[in-house]
């Protein structure tokens, strides 16, 4: 695991639990389509693993 990865909010996070949105601002995404490099880090993955119907990722 090294290097960074995209990652893009494709869905809304209304409705969603508190810990799956505080996932979605950890990885530093705002809104819809928002797109952010990340570095390939456990925690990250953590959190995107938390909200994967949310995000969709690609590698950087």
């Amino acid at each position: 695991m090294s290097g960074k990865i995209k990652v893009t909010l494709k869905k809304s996070t209304a409705g969603q639990l508190k810990n799956i949105q505080q996932s979605v601002r950890g990885l530093g995404l705002r809104r819809i389509g928002h797109t952010v490099e990340v570095l390939d880090t456990a925690p990250n993955r953590g959190m995107i693993r938390t909200a994967t119907h949310l995000v969709v990722v690609e590698k950087a």
